[in-house]
């Protein structure tokens, strides 16, 4: 997929950590005087009065607590535990597979590219970590088990099959403990928010790992969300309407995505899956990537999203310095 096309000045795929991220995030926002962050909590429920979220309960090293607030905004991921606490309605997906996360050395003049490799069966994605390999090993759904029955040598010797460059690095992977399991899952909210809550990222729409597009689509949240809420969140008064107001804005592009990333799903790792002997992309793929014009768009959506959101700061002395009244749970 290639991105120098792009209108943008930074035609490239930076790859951070995430912890890496959180961590930058953290320290930025902990230029303000009422930023707190509590480390090693788990958020455990909602707190609700009268039929409306007034904050959450969470469980650390010293026991349980309680955390109130005007808003509460629910960014705990696709397991999201708010999000089930506020019993919001939601549609599923079917994803046709899961993902076996590990990773090998990388040697010095090997390319920088992402490298995807599909064979019979089974698909691999190489994302270059500078002196490492992560490799997405994309299987079907719910055949972890089997693989893992079938023992190491026939996981290593399966590798090789799509990838025999790294025949002098699988001894590496020396037990399932370097193997991690993703479990994809892709659902949607079909109403993010209830009285005093709002649901935003996987909390409200599961992303397919199709793309890598989950954190894009997180942030785009973020700053509407942000845009949106900071003047009734500066007059401490959030409406259901205004919680709507972000749902509106960012419903169409996430429902977009997943219907891209359905198609990828359905036209190419489902056949795969089924397939005897290594596939080809469909003859649809093949058009595009000839057609300048077409062969940008999936780099765009990658990249941009859909209605890309821009941060509106408001301005010196209009409502701008006010105590933050919200919490976020992450």
């Amino acid at each position: 997929m290639c991105f120098e096309r792009l209108p943008t000045e930074f035609p490239f795929i930076a790859m951070v950590p995430q912890w890496d991220f959180l961590e930058f995030l953290t320290k930025e926002a902990a230029r303000f005087s009422t930023f707190r962050l509590v480390r090693n909590a788990e958020v455990i429920g909602l707190l609700e009065a009268d039929g409306v979220v007034r904050g959450v309960r969470y469980r650390d090293n010293q026991g349980e607590h309680e955390i109130e607030a005007l808003l509460t905004i629910g960014a705990d991921g696709r397991a999201s535990t708010t999000r089930q606490a506020a019993n919001l309605p939601q549609v599923q997906a079917a994803p046709p597979m899961d993902v076996f996360w590990f990773r090998v050395s990388r040697q010095p003049g090997e390319s920088t590219e992402i490298g995807l490799r599909l064979g019979a069966g089974l698909g691999l994605v190489l994302i270059d970590r500078n002196d490492y390999w992560q490799v997405a090993y994309v299987i079907p759904k719910g055949a972890a088990d089997r693989i893992r029955s079938e023992g190491l040598d026939a996981f290593r010797k399966s590798i090789l099959t799509v990838a025999p460059e790294l025949r002098d690095r699988v001894a590496e992977i020396r037990d399932w403990d370097q193997v991690k399991l993703l479990t994809v899952r892709a659902d949607r909210l079909t109403r993010w928010h209830s009285p005093g809550y709002l649901a935003i990222g996987d909390a409200a729409h599961a992303m397919s790992p199709v793309g890598g597009v989950g954190i894009n689509i997180a942030i785009h949240d973020a700053t509407a969300a942000a845009n949106i809420l900071w003047r009734p969140l500066a007059a401490r008064h959030v409406t259901e309407a205004d919680l709507a107001a972000v749902q509106r804005q960012r419903e169409f592009a996430v429902r977009v995505i997943q219907a891209f990333q359905s198609s990828v799903q359905s036209r190419i790792i489902k056949p795969m899956f089924d397939a005897q002997t290594p596939p080809s992309l469909p003859w649809v793929l093949r058009a595009i990537a000839r057609v300048p014009l077409l062969r940008d768009v999936p780099p765009r959506l990658v990249a941009f999203g859909i209605r890309r959101p821009h941060v509106e700061s408001p301005k010196k002395g209009d409502g701008s310095h006010f105590r933050p009244p919200a919490t976020g749970a992450s």
